[in-house]
């Protein structure tokens, strides 16, 4: 990318010399249109720059968009949230019938295990669900290239 960019300040600083080159050579009476037409050559350069940056990260947010809509832990959590409802209200339903037999068969210590048992799988089936926290590196500036 660097060979790129100095050889297209190669190519602006042609430019530059034979606006002044042409500017020695027809007159000062030339100089504004010369110098007019300079700057538009340099504003189409920035132009371009521009233009390529903000495709280049349109189509990197578009990749992580689409990236994270594919993984089975994306997809803004509403699916997320749905599934993990479901699995708590299916979890309390069996929770009752798990209850009355550890309270016939060990009492309350039964029941405390019952429960404990309950709360640990809702808890592992929630930590599984909630998407994980990515290390990512600083972006690159615009300004750096």
């Amino acid at each position: 990318m660097e060979a790129r960019e100095r050889a297209r300040d190669a190519e602006l600083k042609k430019e530059l010399d034979a606006t002044l080159h042409a500017r020695r050579e027809l007159g000062e009476e030339y100089e504004s249109a010369l110098v007019d037409s300079f700057l538009d050559k340099v504003d189409q350069r920035l132009d371009s720059v521009v233009d390529r940056r903000v495709r280049r990260q349109l189509a990197e947010h578009q990749m992580v968009v689409a990236r994270d809509s594919r993984s089975p832990r994306g997809g803004g959590g509403g699916d997320n949230w749905g599934e993990r409802f479901g699995f708590a209200i299916v979890s309390l339903v069996l929770a009752i019938p798990l209850s009355a037999i550890a309270v016939v068969n060990a009492h309350l210590p039964g029941l405390l295990i019952a429960w404990g048992g309950i709360v640990g799988v809702n808890a592992l089936h929630a930590g599984h669900l909630w998407p994980r926290r990515r290390d990512r590196r600083p972006e690159p500036s615009d300004w750096e290239e």
